[in-house]
């Protein structure tokens, strides 16, 4: 089996883009990046599934199982967009509810959590 490497170069570019935008701060940002992170391993499932073949449902004369497509890959695409719509309108929610509270999207450093990270580098946090 041999994959196509135009697809798998797409795939890191679009995997990349999404671990940059998880990384910022702003909330539609984090969920652009999660899109984009998941319909990159979307697309890796289907590349990985094999190459293009007849469909998957066989009668009973049809004795040919090398020519037809994968299923399995099929299905845990069609799963996995399901599960990534899902987690959007999951963290539209939160980000509209944060919106609501704050007046901002950006997520802000927690003020305990910067006493914690102080204590762990031995800084006093009282000043």
């Amino acid at each position: 089996m041999s994959a196509n490497i135009t697809l798998l170069i797409l795939i890191a570019v679009l995997v990349a883009c999404g671990v940059y935008l998880v990384l910022e701060r702003a909330v539609s940002k984090m969920l652009l990046g999660l899109m984009l992170f998941g319909n990159a391993i979307n697309l890796l499932i289907i590349t990985l599934g094999g190459r293009d073949g007849r469909p998957p449902i066989l009668g009973e004369a049809d004795r040919v199982h090398h020519e037809t497509a994968d299923p399995l890959a099929q299905a845990m695409v069609l799963t996995s967009i399901v599960i990534t719509m899902g987690l959007a309108a999951f963290v539209l929610a939160l980000a509209y509810r944060a919106y609501m509270l704050t007046l901002s999207e950006r997520v802000e450093n927690d003020p305990e959590d910067v006493k914690v990270a102080s204590r762990r580098e031995g800084e006093d946090p009282e000043k």
